[in-house]
């Protein structure tokens, strides 16, 4: 069967959910080091937080590919699951600003924050991988890169709504500052129009992008039936046995990479605090403001990855623009360590975009380009370890690696920096095909 080509505007509506998703995504990001510290957590144990997002993607991302490439219902193969992830989670986008509200102790409110934290980002993992696999299943090769950059831009622009809504309601008046122990009100507002908009624009996926039935599949795919039914279906460790080489050596790259963007999201807002607005109380109005102006820096971050996006494909060779861009990113992270002024931050976080474009495109490109169509939703959750894996040792770590660098929080960014150099040192090793 010749692989047909996408129109601009059918690869656009079979990303189009995952702004939603990002929407949520990026809220949690911004604001859960804020909720916690708020909640009463010590800055040394923040790190420790964030070791349940990547740990239950690792679980649930894996299954999510296996169980969807051995689904076929009415509504497709993946997008079951996008649906019900995003239902999950726009429940727990309720849930989890509210940990301080319902008369716990500091401890027990803590216990509920990491129980919604938990669930959150299971949802949200269940939601997001299938939209990856639907490129890999429905765009061919000359056009994926195309795609992943679509998608790329559609996650920077999530991001960019998700990281503003707090300062966008502050500035509406609406109250930035609580009682102790409990999350302000800009932020609660912020989680539950984040909600709203990631059901729309699930919903608008949902009735716009229609799978391919099994047997066009296959054909598009190259995939033989009647021999597949005949083989036994390998499991999951057995797949990851014969994985390709492209597998591991972007997985190396992704290893440094992953890692430094967990430092930036657990430390920013400890890190402006502090040499910014002076302040390490989290109870006072310059740590909200800086709590609110980290939406707007990693805003500025989505920009930058957006503009990025644009220049990645102008690059002849994919492995240069990725080497190209992980450079830039670290002299953007360790800038951030040099710089007091809020505004000159802007040129920071413009630059670690340029990174995150890099991190969101190139990795998925090289990988599924080096895959057949068969279990390739098993890959994509697999290759998921490569993500979750860094941030779960680089959280574990995080409390030892913050002593020994000082303990101020914007030290991290050096680090953050460093891992940066060593993932673009690393592309040496990725090999195309």
């Amino acid at each position: 069967m010749q692989k047909t080509k996408l129109t601009f505007w059918q690869m656009w509506n079979i990303s189009f959910g995952f702004f939603g998703v990002q929407i949520a995504y990026s809220l949690q990001n911004a604001n859960i080091s804020r909720i916690f510290a708020t909640l009463g957590a010590d800055p040394h144990d923040l790190s420790f937080f964030w070791i349940l997002p990547p740990l239950m993607g690792l679980l649930v991302q894996p299954l999510v590919g296996s169980f969807s490439d051995r689904t076929w219902c009415r509504l497709g193969r993946r997008i079951p699951y996008l649906f019900l992830g995003s239902i999950i989670a726009i429940l727990v986008m309720c849930m989890l600003p509210n940990a301080g509200n319902f008369g716990l102790t500091v401890g027990g409110a803590m216990i509920f924050g990491l129980i919604s934290l938990m669930l959150l980002d299971t949802s949200i993992n269940v939601a997001m991988q299938p939209f990856k696999m639907l490129v890999g299943d429905m765009v061919n090769e000359e056009q994926k890169g195309q795609a992943y950059s679509i998608q790329s831009f559609l996650c920077n622009a999530g991001s960019l709504v998700g990281y503003v809504f707090p300062f966008i309601f502050a500035w509406l008046g609406i109250a930035n500052t609580a009682p102790e122990g409990q999350v302000p009100d800009t932020v609660k507002y912020a989680f539950y129009i984040g909600s709203a908009i990631l059901i729309l624009c699930v919903l608008f996926t949902t009735f716009k992008v229609k799978e391919m039935p099994p047997k066009e599949y296959a054909e598009f795919h190259g995939i033989d039936l009647e021999k597949k039914k005949d083989e036994k279906r390998p499991g999951m460790f057995t797949l990851l046995a014969k994985a390709p080489k492209t597998f591991w050596t972007v997985g190396l790259v992704q290893f440094f990479c992953w890692a430094a963007f967990l430092y930036m999201w657990t430390y920013t807002n400890g890190a402006i605090a502090d040499t910014v607005w002076g302040t390490t109380d989290v109870a006072s109005d310059g740590y909200q403001e800086a709590g609110n102006w980290v939406g707007i820096l990693f805003a500025v971050q989505a920009i930058g990855s957006v503009l990025w996006a644009l220049v990645i494909p102008k690059f002849r060779n994919i492995r240069t623009a990725y080497v190209v861009s992980l450079v830039i990113g670290a002299v953007g992270f360790a800038s951030v360590f040099f710089i007091h002024d809020q505004y000159l931050l802007f040129i920071s976080f413009l630059l670690i975009g340029v990174a995150w474009a890099a991190m969101l495109a190139i990795p998925f490109t090289l990988l599924t380009n080096s895959l057949s169509g068969d279990h390739i939703g098993t890959y994509l959750g697999l290759f998921n370890g490569t993500i979750c894996l860094p941030q779960i040792v680089a959280a574990a770590c995080g409390g030892f690696v913050l002593k020994l660098v000082g303990g101020a929080q914007v030290s991290m960014f050096l680090v953050a920096a460093a891992f940066l150099v060593l993932g673009s040192l690393s592309v040496y090793f990725v090999k195309e095909k």
